[in-house]
């Protein structure tokens, strides 16, 4: 069964890798917020971390962890499972996850969460084109209508930010940049799974992110180390919380769901986002965004895999 095609049937595993894609989603989503923080300062000092030192500590403060969980992993799995280290697929997740960090972590501190996280989860419409008329494979007629449902719950969730701000144009060009990489990894670690586990793909497509993003922090910016309690505190959450959890779970869920319904459930990382960003950092949450994050749930139902 190929690992894009939205028309194939359910594996066993549906309701678990459904659950796992959830909670990853929503892990995800609350990255924005520890991002603002690490790279906030306090009484009038200067930014804790930039946003590729911030990028880069978000890959390697789990690596232990995402290591001891690929240990583990394997010993439990029965033999023969397919376990081929460091794939070509993994390696390209772990190339264009970079790009996906590098911009996603620019476009935070340049517009609104709510901004960002919507033009970054446009990445299922990257993920479908890609799939349809790149790779030729059949998108069913559902993940269509899923897509658009899903697209205009998020221009309503993001309510007022979807008027024209030229002081936040490059922070949505960055979300937008973030969507075309997020949507590679997807197709990426889609692939890689079916060689390797999840908790692999997770570790090496992270390795290879954590040393590239190394290099663009040592080049462009002048602090590595966060200098405060609440920025080393803000990136070991971000680490642990939204990328050994969110990416983790995602890679659990790519294994038994297509990709282009995967990106789709990612859409909820947008509903996530607001509401913490409501809730945290004081940003407002309307009537027409709530109804925003229904049609995206709406979007989702309609568009999963059919038995």
């Amino acid at each position: 069964m190929s690992a894009t095609s939205t028309s194939a049937a359910l594996k066993p595993g549906f309701a678990t890798a459904f659950a796992a894609l959830c909670l990853g989603a929503v892990a995800m989503g609350i990255s924005p917020i520890f991002v603002r923080f690490a790279s906030s300062s306090m009484d009038g000092a200067p930014a804790d971390v930039g946003p590729f030192a911030s990028a880069f500590w978000r890959v390697t403060l789990c690596l232990p962890l995402l290591y001891a969980w690929m240990r583990i992993e394997e010993r439990k799995a029965p033999k023969g499972a397919p376990r081929i280290p460091f794939s070509k697929a993994a390696i390209l997740a772990g190339l264009v996850f970079t790009g996906d960090l590098l911009f996603w972590h620019l476009a935070i501190l340049n517009t609104t969460v709510a901004n960002a996280t919507f033009f970054a989860t446009m990445a299922p419409l990257f993920v479908v084109l890609v799939v349809w008329l790149v790779l030729r494979q059949k998108v069913s007629r559902g993940t269509f209508i899923g897509l658009g449902l899903c697209l205009l719950g998020g221009a309503a969730l993001i309510g007022q930010s979807m008027r024209t701000d030229p002081t936040r144009l490059a922070g949505d060009f960055y979300g937008l940049a973030t969507a075309f990489f997020f949507g590679l990894y997807f197709i990426m670690a889609s692939k890689a799974r079916q060689t390797a586990g999840a908790a692999r793909v997770t570790f090496e497509a992270s390795l290879i992110t954590s040393v590239c993003l190394l290099a663009f922090t040592l080049i462009f910016e002048s602090r590595l180390m966060p200098q405060t309690w609440q920025g080393t505190a803000a990136l070991f959450a971000m680490s642990y919380v939204s990328h050994a959890g969110g990416q983790g779970l995602l890679s659990i869920a790519l294994g038994s769901l297509p990709a282009v319904f995967s990106s789709l459930v990612i859409f909820l990382e947008a509903v996530a986002a607001a509401v913490f960003g409501w809730a945290i950092l004081g940003e407002p949450l309307t009537l027409v965004q709530s109804l925003g994050g229904a049609l995206i749930l709406l979007g989702i139902w309609v568009a999963r895999p059919q038995t």
